[in-house]
């Protein structure tokens, strides 16, 4: 059942008609924007580490909220990653809307966040991915908790 005709299935919080991307192709994409955002970040991290005076955890954190602003970013302005877009993949936002809102893309990247916590950060991190790839496998439409969370947000191929 879809609501108006736009497509929008309010049951399954997913578009009708598209093909959900797989847990494999998204890992992959996030692999590749991992790299970039990485080298950026670790550019940050290396400028600040070397110049401020700062201590380590502290040079680390606009590193690690450059890849938060990173995948926010790319996905609100155009749907996808530089990622995403080598493998053909696209995020909607909620509702079925051609590409995430900034709201939709923060929620459903804020996990990311969590590695900005000093010590703990990396396996809280570490236990949300987790938690995220076993929900999109388990996932008939393929979302993860953080796409529900985001209010229905899916990676789709195009």
């Amino acid at each position: 059942m879809t609501t108006g005709g736009y497509g929008y299935d309010p049951y399954a919080g997913a578009v009708v008609g598209v093909t959900p991307a797989g847990i494999g192709s998204r890992a992959l994409a996030r692999f590749i924007d991992w790299i970039i955002a990485g080298i950026v970040g670790g550019i940050l991290f290396w400028i600040l580490d070397k110049g401020s005076g700062l201590p380590g955890w502290a040079s680390i954190l606009p590193g690690a909220g450059f890849g938060f602003l990173y995948f926010v970013f790319f996905e609100v302005a155009s749907g996808s990653t530089p990622g995403k877009k080598l493998l053909g993949l696209h995020v909607n936002g909620s509702r079925g809307a051609a590409k995430p809102s900034l709201a939709d893309s923060a929620k459903r990247n804020a996990y990311m966040l969590l590695n900005l916590i000093p010590w703990i950060g990396g396996l809280l991190w570490f236990c949300a991915a987790i938690a995220i790839a076993v929900t999109v496998s388990a996932s008939p439409t393929k979302q993860g908790w953080h796409d529900n969370f985001a209010d229905g947000t899916q990676v789709v191929k195009r």
